[in-house]
């Protein structure tokens, strides 16, 4: 039973809809004031986005095709953490590996947000990886399409900034990685 009196009391739980990548959860609940009703949420696995640093202080982005808003994304790597990967970073090795071909002398931790918890469940950990370095090709899911290309910390930010970069998690990874970092990488804007 729930101990907070804001908490919903879930009653029921059950998959209304399932594809790769995610599902759709409906739940039957009891709100506070006694009120039965349903909640449905999107439930993914936990993610990593990495904003990878090359030896030069370039950040090492990405364009990739959107389809649910028909149009190429500016962003950075991002990807699920899979059942394989031993720890976070190494489920942010992997994406960098895959959808950049490069590979990190070292990660760090940045932060983990929760980018949308009225409708999903999403847990997201942000990574700074530093003298990234191309050392393969691209491992490419079957459905993604992706262009790399480095841009200047200045210039990742002024691209935020107008509004040329609108994919949120970008936009919230190099807002902590400016709140957070900027003051010990000044060299690097």
């Amino acid at each position: 039973m729930p101990t907070d009196p804001l908490a919903w009391e879930t009653r029921e739980r059950r998959v209304a809809y399932s594809c790769p990548g995610f599902d759709v959860v409906n739940e039957s609940v009891r709100l506070p004031d006694g009120t039965e009703t349903d909640f449905d949420y999107l439930s993914e696995p936990e993610s990593v986005c990495i904003l990878p640093f090359t030896p030069d202080g370039d950040v090492v982005c990405i364009d990739e095709w959107r389809q649910a808003v028909s149009r190429i994304s500016h962003g950075l790597p991002v990807g699920g953490v899979e059942p394989a990967d031993d720890d976070l970073e190494a489920a942010a090795r992997r994406e960098l590996a895959e959808e950049t071909g490069h590979e990190a002398e070292h990660f760090e931790p940045l932060t983990t947000v929760e980018p949308a918890n009225g409708i999903a469940d999403a847990v997201l950990h942000f990574f700074v990886a530093r003298g990234c370095r191309p050392t393969a090709e691209q491992r490419l899911d079957h459905n993604e399409s992706i262009r790399v290309e480095e841009r200047s910390l200045a210039a990742l930010t002024d691209a935020v900034a107008d509004g040329e970069i609108r994919d949120g998690r970008t936009v919230l990874a190099l807002s902590y990685y400016r709140l957070f970092d900027e003051g010990d990488d000044s060299d690097e804007a």
